[in-house]
């Protein structure tokens, strides 16, 4: 039972011995450039109000120091996880963002490019932020060993709470999918109507999970600026 359930989320699984989980992963880059060549409609146009509102945020987050385009990184980094997010929801396709393979390759770089730009160019700086304002010289050694923790384990946060949340909505899904065979017609419809609303939060999760991955790694950059 438990092979056969999470069998969904292995990336080793195939199709006439043809590994395509991944293939749903790039899509996204295949169909997106086509948007540029079509005529402006209404789906374009939220499109770029959502990017234009994003940039506004990301920009208010990264302070007036930020160099110019660093928004646009985070930008293109909220549009690959919410592509990836809702091609999940869609019947027998893989979705990439609930494996830590996925979520790490992303969080991994992005967090070691900003702490060796931080070391590198703002040396005292990056320092300051292992103890905090107003704390006792007595806590001080304390405080390097906590903070020097929080930074460390950084991109596996980002990663776990990707992939754990990804997963969680459809195992959720999976297990209330598998009891409807041994259902009665009253409850099969209770099972669908509860079914949609689970496909309704996954829907809002994604895009609530690629915005968090997103914010905090805007927040991580504006830390060593």
């Amino acid at each position: 039972m438990m092979t056969n359930l999470f069998s969904t989320f292995d990336p080793s699984t195939n199709i006439l011995n043809l590994s395509l989980n991944w293939m749903s992963t790039m899509i996204g880059l295949m169909m997106i450039p086509m948007l540029f060549w079509f005529t402006p409609s209404r789906m374009s146009m939220i499109w770029i109000n959502i990017i234009i509102t994003l940039h506004k945020e990301f920009k208010t987050l990264l302070g007036e120091f930020s160099h110019k385009g660093s928004t646009f990184m985070f930008i293109s980094l909220f549009s690959f996880i919410l592509f990836n997010n809702f091609m999940g929801l869609f019947p027998y396709i893989y979705t990439s963002s609930s494996h830590m393979s996925m979520t790490l390759s992303l969080a991994l770089p992005l967090w070691l490019s900003f702490m060796m730009f931080g070391w590198i160019n703002h040396t005292q700086h990056m320092l300051s932020h292992l103890v905090p304002q107003g704390t006792p010289p007595i806590l001080m050694p304390f405080m390097v060993c906590i903070e020097t923790i929080s930074n460390i384990i950084r991109p596996g946060t980002l990663a776990v709470r990707l992939a754990a949340n990804m997963i969680a909505g459809h195992l959720l899904l999976t297990l209330l999918g598998n009891t409807g065979p041994m259902m009665n017609s009253l409850m099969i419809n209770l099972l669908i109507i509860t079914q949609l609303l689970l496909l309704t939060l996954e829907f809002a999760v994604s895009i609530i999970q690629s915005y968090v991955f997103a914010i905090l790694s805007t927040l991580y950059s504006s830390e060593v600026i």
